[in-house]
């Protein structure tokens, strides 16, 4: 048997608050301090970036994300402390279930 694959994800109110991909693209937004930058680098839309961002941050009880604008550098984008907390919670969920996963994969093995 190959390896055990299996997603996650948070739901607030039955909607998608967290999952994979959008971790992801809150990772991204904090690698690039730009929304636009993000996207691209993950291959999706602007359009779909910030609905996701927007989704996201109507969720949460504080915003995930915050833009701002301006300055000598132009505006930018970053994560919010509250951000940063759901990715870092989000990836502590994800190594646990996968550490359980891959537990579940070896009894299973050993079984047959």
């Amino acid at each position: 048997m190959d390896q055990l694959r299996f997603k996650i994800w948070v739901e607030n109110n039955d909607q998608v608050f967290l999952g994979n991909g959008r971790v992801r693209l809150l990772e991204a937004i904090d690698r690039q301090g730009s929304i636009t930058a993000a996207a691209k680098e993950m291959g999706m839309s602007y359009k779909k970036a910030w609905a996701q961002v927007n989704g996201m941050n109507s969720l949460a009880s504080e915003p995930l994300v915050e833009r701002f604008t301006g300055g000598k550098g132009g505006g930018g984008t970053q994560l919010t402390s509250t951000g940063k907390q759901w990715v870092k919670r989000f990836n502590q969920l994800k190594k646990k279930v996968d550490h359980f996963v891959q537990e579940e994969s070896q009894q299973s093995l050993k079984v047959r």
